[in-house]
């Protein structure tokens, strides 16, 4: 392999495993306040990508008003979830919270279908996104470029305001003792939505630029993303937000690398994210960046 198809795959890697990283974002962020797997979130992905699809291509909307009213949507949605299906299982043991999870899950999916049937749509591609143009003998266009810098504006963003920022402070008092926090005058159900919010939206952005990236919809195209942007979560650590995305990276690396160096193996692209989880569970349970955590059921 020459340096140039590296290169490129190298591009590719870097898009692809930013995309499983914001999705595994809001997985971490959620496991480190409630101790929760939302497995509803790979289907909130899949709505951001549906408004934007419904927005811009049934709609006529212009780009960046499509994709505004999108994200708010898919945020609405994401804080409708935490109300109905999480918010009144706060003191339910974790278990009722996971099924609900699950139930959440197979109701969006199966009521996008009734919607907005089982039939894929295709997404218009902006122009200005897909002109291509090359450095050094590497094809490029402005998207495959566009994703990664927007992940790590966005991730920056929200370490920014983790750390920085009173909200933030509420969100990592929470992940040690929703109770004491609670004892001490803050809103805690207003933080937790707060932490839904933001997990949608940017499962919504990330739903936008897969839809970019692959320019298909339809109402199951969030399960395997969900399920490899939370193998990301848990190869980087779950709870923490640069482990989500460095996990994520690694499993975009991983991916397109073994199938860049191994083509005969492209049909088993999938396994080898799996064997990724196998493989961190056996060796470090924690993940990269994790910590250990006391958690009952």
């Amino acid at each position: 392999m020459d340096i140039n198809m590296f290169m490129q795959h190298f591009i590719n890697a870097l898009g692809l495993g930013s995309l499983y990283g914001l999705i595994a974002i809001g997985y971490t962020m959620v496991y480190g306040i409630l101790r929760l797997i939302n497995f509803a979130h790979g289907d909130i992905f899949m709505l951001g990508a549906y408004f934007v699809f419904f927005a811009t291509v049934q709609f006529k909307l212009p780009w960046m008003l499509g994709v505004a009213i999108a994200i708010i949507g898919t945020t609405l949605c994401g804080l409708l979830v935490d109300r109905i299906a999480y918010r009144p299982l706060r003191s339910a043991p974790r278990i009722s919270a996971l099924i609900s999870a699950i139930g959440v899950s197979f109701f969006i999916e199966n009521i996008a279908v009734v919607i907005f049937s089982g039939m894929p749509r295709p997404v218009v591609q902006p122009p200005l996104l897909m002109e291509a143009f090359s450095i050094s003998g590497i094809r490029l266009v402005p998207l495959a470029l566009m994703v990664p810098a927007i992940s790590f504006m966005i991730v920056t963003a929200l370490l920014w305001m983790i750390y920085r920022t009173k909200s933030g402070l509420a969100m990592r008092s929470i992940s040690f003792d929703i109770e004491t926090t609670r004892l001490m005058g803050v809103s805690v159900d207003r933080i937790i939505a707060l932490t839904f919010a933001i997990g949608s939206a940017l499962a919504a952005v990330a739903g936008i630029m897969w839809a970019l990236r692959y320019p298909r919809v339809e109402p199951f195209m969030g399960i395997m993303p969900g399920f490899k942007a939370f193998i990301a979560a848990v190869f980087g650590g779950i709870g923490s937000i640069p482990g989500a995305m460095l996990g994520g990276l690694s499993l975009g690396f991983v991916e397109i690398m073994s199938v860049a160096f191994f083509p005969k193996l492209s049909g088993y692209r999938d396994a080898f994210a799996f064997l990724l989880l196998v493989v961190i569970l056996l060796v470090k349970p924690t993940g990269l960046m994790g910590e250990k955590l006391e958690d009952k059921i």
